[in-house]
């Protein structure tokens, strides 16, 4: 649960920018690696890629 929530809005170049405080919070350092995907269900996901790589070669789904 992010205690501090953030609003983020996409720029025009299509970027967004999360504040470093929500990453810290959910264990991220400078550096790692995410993947970054739709669920499907009109939202979006971050993953550590270490994670979501051991999941698609276990489970074969995100």
């Amino acid at each position: 649960m992010i205690r501090e929530p953030a609003e983020v809005t996409v720029a025009e170049d299509r970027s967004i920018e999360i504040p470093m405080g929500v990453l810290v919070e959910a264990g991220l350092h400078i550096g790692e690696r995410l993947l970054a995907f739709s669920d499907g269900e009109r939202r979006i996901t971050l993953r550590r890629a270490t994670d979501a790589v051991e999941d698609l070669l276990r489970d074969r789904t995100l």
